[in-house]
């Protein structure tokens, strides 16, 4: 899945887990570079273990775009169900992100959309996955993006931790079963469930990466 065009931008992701937003940028032709507290072995490129925010204080400005993943527990459904208490790391990236003057992006779940400002929903069925996986993606740094087109959602969602009926789309989340199907729906076949359940798609960041070069093409034009 390596992209072998590279374009000479550099990209940090953090709060990478296991690559999903990674592998986007990466088949876009970005160096990436990720940044996650856990250690993460299945990350398929430069990776560095260490906090998120600190590392972006540290280094971001070495970076020509940023892509932050804030752990989403606090504000998934499955966690509120379960009562479980996580931080709330939103406002501290977007504080941090804003004094590098580099573009980015925050990307989140539904659940955190009263803490975003004016983000983009993207959805698995812009881009043909069998998966809805609503995420949402705040802009800043000068850069904005549009979504894709949102086809209607007419497959019925297969319930949390339940097998996918055919027909049916998976939500792939908690102790989902199906890992092989989740790897090919989502086209991450170097993740365990762990990854899959925490992850974007590599679409959605390939999206977010392609329309990032079009504005860089634009200003130099």
């Amino acid at each position: 899945m390596t992209s072998t065009a590279r374009n000479g931008l550099r990209v940090l992701d953090l709060f990478s887990c296991q690559g999903g937003a990674g592998m986007g940028y990466n088949l876009a032709g970005f160096d990436v570079t990720g940044v996650d507290l856990a250690p993460q072995p299945r990350y398929p490129f430069a990776f560095i273990q260490g906090d998120a925010i600190d590392y972006l204080r540290a280094h971001g400005e070495e970076f020509d775009f940023i892509h932050a993943s804030p752990p989403c527990q606090l504000d998934s459904d499955c966690q509120r169900i379960q009562g479980r208490v996580h931080p709330d790391l939103i406002g501290p990236t977007r504080t941090a992100l804003q004094s590098t003057g580099i573009p980015w992006v925050i990307e989140n779940v539904n659940g955190a959309r009263p803490k975003l400002r004016g983000p983009v929903e993207l959805c698995g069925t812009m881009f043909g996955l069998e998966t809805y996986r609503h995420r949402l993606f705040e802009t800043g740094g000068g850069f904005t993006f549009s979504p894709a087109a949102h086809p209607l959602h007419t497959a019925p969602q297969a319930k949390m931790g339940r097998p996918i009926p055919a027909g049916s789309y998976g939500q792939f989340i908690g102790n989902f079963s199906g890992v092989e199907h989740a790897r090919q729906v989502m086209n991450v076949p170097w993740m365990n469930r762990d990854g899959i359940r925490e992850c974007i798609p590599p679409a959605y960041t390939h999206w977010v990466a392609t329309q990032f070069l079009a504005s860089v093409q634009e200003v130099a034009a």
